[in-house]
């Protein structure tokens, strides 16, 4: 009986090991591979490193949060876009002048899926962070990047493979 017990085990943690779980709850369907083409900087202020900043965040979030492998072109899943808008505005005033400042970066996102055409979309993605006007931009713009980024690759993911 104690050696049925263990054999079941084992062949329940095979079959186990053999499936494919995704915590995040991605849905890629029968898509194997993602392209991702660079997203061109369009917007009237350039930040030199945007471009392939956001190109990389958003194809390493695919890559972390999914099983899709990531190819140079022509991928099941493909993503492609522009950045339209980056932005510093103030957001809260006060007697003195401007207490904090916002940076915002707008895209413009187009996914495809050959394997689920009913899945393609088109649209715009916005976010912000916002810093104290005491701080100088240059000082805390990568780090506001970043969150940035970050931001938008989750909002792009969920978008395409989550149907957020």
């Amino acid at each position: 009986m104690c050696k049925l017990k263990v054999f079941l085990l084992l062949i329940g943690l095979v079959f186990l090991g053999a499936c494919r779980v995704s915590l995040s709850g991605a849905q890629v369907g029968e898509a194997q591979t993602l392209s991702v083409a660079m997203f061109a900087n369009n917007a009237s202020l350039v930040q030199p490193t945007l471009s392939q900043a956001l190109t990389e965040d958003i194809r390493n979030y695919f890559q972390t949060q999914s099983p899709l492998r990531l190819v140079s072109t022509n991928g099941d899943m493909h993503l492609e876009g522009a950045i339209k808008d980056y932005r510093v505005t103030p957001v809260a005033v006060s007697n003195t002048g401007a207490s904090s400042n916002r940076l915002t970066i707008t895209v413009f996102v187009r996914f495809s899926n050959k394997k689920d055409p009913t899945k393609d979309f088109e649209t715009e993605f916005s976010r912000f962070a916002d810093f104290s006007a005491t701080q100088n931009l240059v000082s805390v713009e990568q780090d506001l990047i970043s969150q940035i980024n970050q931001q938008l690759a989750q909002d792009i993911f969920n978008k395409a493979v989550i149907n957020w």
